[in-house]
């Protein structure tokens, strides 16, 4: 009989944190989103990078907002291989410059990585050659924290101050409401915590 009552007892409390977690379902998703993004006030910096990855241009047109805003004058423009045999910087500078950003703000950085940590070494010596001591970085806003955590570890001495570029698909407060915002979600937690345990 006891461990009948045992048995049902943890049923019923099982039923009940499902209930729980079910009615608040949006506060935590929201948090969990909202963990990813690490978004700093812009400042005026020696030169802005944007990290690759973004087909969709939100990334270096939000640099390119930065530069206009006078918060630095070089735009570097990682840009890693497999874009149909092109650099991706190579196609991100002449969207910027169709949108009516002028060319010369822009510098291409072409590289082999598709890693954060490979683009991050790729970038380094770029900014060390210019004498960048202080940098905003701009990224997908679910990229943000990942990527700082990266970048704290392999620009040290650089002042890096993180930017948000808003994404079609992913709003931390509600990412869980269309399919892309979901695959970006789970995406982005497996490399969070791959970082974390090294893999």
């Amino acid at each position: 009989m006891a461990l009948r009552h045992s048995l049902k007892t943890k049923i019923l409390a099982c039923a009940v944190l499902i209930l729980a977690a079910a009615l608040t379902h949006s506060v935590w998703l929201a948090w969990m989103g909202e963990w990813l993004v690490h978004d700093d006030p812009p400042d005026r910096a020696d030169a802005i990078v944007v990290l690759a990855g973004d087909p969709f241009g939100y990334r270096i047109l939000k640099a390119a907002e930065l530069a206009k805003n006078g918060f630095a004058r070089a735009v570097l423009v990682s840009g890693p291989s497999g874009f149909y045999d092109v650099h991706e910087c190579d196609l991100a500078i002449p969207f910027a410059v169709r949108h009516g950003y002028p060319a010369d703000w822009f510098i291409p950085v072409p590289h082999d990585g598709h890693s954060t940590d490979e683009e991050a070494r790729a970038v380094f010596p770029v900014l060390t050659s210019r004498q960048a001591h202080r940098v905003i970085v701009v990224t997908s806003n679910y990229h943000t924290a990942r990527a700082r955590r990266t970048l704290l570890s392999d620009w040290p001495g650089i002042d890096i101050r993180m930017i948000a570029a808003s994404d079609r698909f992913f709003t931390p407060g509600s990412w869980w409401r269309n399919r892309e915002g979901r695959k970006i979600f789970l995406l982005e937690w497996v490399k969070t915590l791959a970082r974390f345990v090294r893999m």
